[in-house]
């Protein structure tokens, strides 16, 4: 009848390493030099799981060691048991090592800006390990439990990105609406709208007295409205740090030179001052500035 689960009795890790590192090298001096330990306490350790098993599992004879018979049945299956144990990736120590990283970011962020140089800061930093979670920003369900969140919105941290938007459309649209040539023919045009993104700061700096866009679809993501003008479905005002893989291929063609300052900016949380965090919002800082000088670059050569 088996014991009941009251009746087992389980000798330490420590006590079956010892007794696994003695029995495979011969001698409790060379098993303390692997584990690190004394030869006394490699002896004692070994002698505590014989008293547990109830039997002699090592013979002394002067400083060597043999098994006894029930010392080699045992040999086996302790073995099979520590080398699943060592199998466990969250028991091996260069696992150990890792420090795991919660940053939370808006999809069309994580798409254009951080994922495409993701590769520096891991290479840079192979010991901490990210993992990217995204939040719906007009929703405002961001995963606090993040260390490190991307947000966007008016005053919501540090800012990194000093966007500017102006009116985009796809070339096939251009080609249907041939008198779009002023701000104003925009009233013949549909215009794509997002909550994160509204018309009425571009309209007044294009001196265009007009009210908010109140038809047509709306996108609680800047990533689908610009794919909706990528699909000629409508005109969007697009940050040129995000659509700059659509303006460089000529996928979105812009307007007019007119831009405004985004509504909605990106904005730097660290909820975590450690190290891990620190290095990456520092590497989220530099890629941000880099991608504001290409912006920036970009729109100086449409004057």
């Amino acid at each position: 009848m088996p014991a009941a689960p009251h009746d087992l009795r389980f000798p330490s890790i420590e006590g079956l390493r010892a007794f696994e590192a003695a029995a495979r090298l011969g001698t409790f001096e060379r098993a303390a030099d692997e584990l690190s330990v004394t030869a006394s306490a490699v002896s004692k350790r070994v002698a505590t799981v014989e008293e547990l098993v109830g039997t002699a599992l090592l013979q002394r004879t002067g400083k060597s060691l043999a098994l006894t018979a029930a010392g080699k049945e045992y040999l086996h299956q302790v073995s099979a048991a520590l080398g699943l144990l060592a199998a466990m990736p969250l028991h091996q120590r260069a696992v150990q090592r890792i420090t795991r990283l919660r940053v939370s970011t808006p999809p069309t962020f994580a798409r254009q800006i951080l994922v495409p140089q993701l590769e520096s800061f891991t290479q840079a930093h192979p010991q901490i390990e990210l993992e990217l979670l995204l939040s719906i920003p007009y929703l405002d369900n961001s995963p606090h439990e993040a260390d490190v969140e991307v947000r966007t919105g008016a005053d919501q941290g540090e800012p990194l990105l000093a966007d500017r938007v102006l009116p985009v459309a796809a070339p096939a649209l251009i080609h249907r609406l041939p008198t779009l040539r002023e701000p104003a023919d925009l009233v013949q045009a549909p215009l794509l709208r997002s909550p994160l993104e509204p018309w009425t700061p571009w309209f007044r700096a294009a001196g265009l007295d007009w009210p908010e866009p109140s038809s047509g679809p709306r996108l609680v993501d800047l990533g689908m409205t610009l794919e909706a003008a990528v699909s000629g479905q409508g005109v969007a005002l697009a940050r040129p740090s995000l659509a700059r893989h659509w303006l460089g291929t000529g996928t979105l063609l812009p307007l007019f030179k007119i831009t405004s300052p985004a509504a909605n900016p990106y904005y730097l949380l660290q909820r975590q001052p450690d190290a891990a965090a620190t290095a990456f919002a520092d590497w989220l800082r530099g890629v941000c500035r880099q991608a504001e000088q290409q912006a920036s670059a970009w729109l100086s050569g449409l004057a």
